[in-house]
């Protein structure tokens, strides 16, 4: 068990140091030590406790605490396994369950990069927060470029491929709103501080949290409207060449039915047809001069 004294966030005590100074701390531990976590924090949690089994980001309001669960997507595997954890606050003390170790690397990162690393239960968990969600805006920028670039594919004629690469886009696009849409709502119940647990000067870190999530979800269905607007460019790219393909084989049927009609007249071989002798040269212009109209008659309409 690892047990951080807010102020000083990245300095392991043990529990008996804990209980002396009687201090609120950050606990970041594992399954097997939620459990005796839970009792040094005093919380009381009436659910089960069980990262592996968390499917989304929400918050729960309970008499003894605040329950959350987190569920973060990994950028090289969007639609594969997420990272997930579970954290509980009260009056004092937060409690974050992560069997990844996740949440660990996270707290390094804030302990390198931020001034003020958490001296408050609000301040922790705005930085917290925030360290999952400082490449999200740099991760949308590449899905702009790609679906860019598959525009500009369809523009050059270059669709071989495309709904392979589209469509899972379109899959995380959906999911990447899902998870901003769940995060924003976890920012407000934050704010809206139910149990008072947080000082109320202290709120405006979790207005910016989901204020951050709604940019995101915001930037997140434009993507998507682009990627359904590039998709219906490809579509028409294609209906245009399909088009193109039953235009040419109109062409072809228009200029070779009065050839059949020809040819249908002219094989019946009747014993009093004027050409069944000596027909064969005239019909063989007669053709010839079909087909000569036909293709004078389709210039002029700028169907070839």
């Amino acid at each position: 068990m690892i047990i951080w004294a807010l102020g000083q966030i990245l300095e392991k005590i043990d529990e008996e140091q804990f209980l002396e100074e009687e201090r609120s701390a950050v606990f970041l531990v594992g399954t097997e030590d939620a459990k005796r976590a839970m009792e040094l924090a005093g919380m009381v949690y009436e659910g089960e406790i069980n990262p592996s089994e968390v499917g989304f980001c929400k918050l729960e309001t309970q008499q003894e605490c605040l329950a959350g669960s987190l569920c973060i997507p990994k950028f090289i595997d969007m639609l594969g396994k997420w990272y997930k954890m579970q954290f509980f606050i009260n009056r004092r003390h937060i409690v974050i369950v992560d069997d990844d170790g996740f949440a660990s690397r996270l707290i390094r990162r804030i302990r390198r990069s931020k001034t003020q690393q958490g001296d408050t239960r609000e301040r922790f968990l705005y930085n917290f927060m925030a360290q999952f969600m400082s490449r999200d805006l740099e991760m949308l920028g590449q899905y702009e470029k790609l679906i860019m670039d598959l525009e500009e594919n369809v523009t050059e004629g270059k669709t071989q491929g495309f709904q392979s690469k589209i469509v899972p886009v379109r899959r995380e696009l959906l999911t990447l709103r899902g998870y901003y849409d769940e995060l924003m709502d976890m920012g407000r119940e934050l704010e809206a501080n139910e149990n008072r647990f947080f000082a109320k000067k202290q709120l405006k870190y979790f207005g910016t949290i989901s204020d951050r999530a709604d940019r995101f979800m915001g930037k997140t269905a434009h993507l998507l409207e682009y990627a359904q607007q590039v998709r219906d460019a490809y579509q028409a790219a294609i209906d245009a060449e399909q088009n193109k393909n039953m235009q040419f084989l109109t062409v072809l049927s228009a200029i070779f039915f009065p050839l059949t009609l020809i040819t249908g007249w002219y094989g019946m071989n009747f014993r009093d047809m004027p050409e069944l002798d000596n027909g064969y040269p005239g019909v063989i212009l007669l053709s010839m001069a079909v087909i000569a109209f036909c293709i004078f008659i389709f210039k002029k309409k700028k169907i070839l």
